[in-house]
C-alpha cells in the first residue's frame, strides 16, 4: 500500500528541504512503524518487514530508539538448550 501525506512546504524548507526528502519518508515511515510496534499492533517480525531491515539491524534500530526487548532467563536456557543440539 502506498501513503501520501502532505507536508506543507515551509515546514518541508525547515526540515531541511527538498534534498532530503527520502530522508524525510523514511524517518515517517520509521515513526509511524515504531509506534505501531509500541502500541502492540504489529510485532518485531512485521516491524521487519516494514522496515527491510535484519534480525540484527533491527535490534539496533530499536536499541537506537529506546526500545530494548526482554530477555528473560528462560529466553537464556532455550538458547542454550539450541546451542546444544548444534554441538556448541
Amino acid at each position: 500500500m502506498d501513503l501520501t501525506v502532505h507536508i506543507p512546504d515551509e515546514l518541508v524548507a525547515h526540515l531541511g528541504g527538498e534534498a532530503v526528502h527520502r530522508k524525510l519518508e523514511r524517518r515517517a515511515l520509521e515513526g509511524f512503524a515504531l509506534e505501531e510496534l509500541r502500541a502492540s499492533r504489529i510485532t518485531e517480525v512485521q516491524l521487519r518487514k516494514i522496515l527491510d531491515l535484519g534480525r540484527i539491524a533491527l535490534d539496533g534500530f530499536l536499541e537506537a530508539h529506546g526500545i530494548y526487548q526482554e530477555y528473560t532467563i528462560e529466553d537464556f536456557l532455550e538458547e542454550r538448550r539450541a546451542l546444544k543440539e548444534l554441538g556448541f
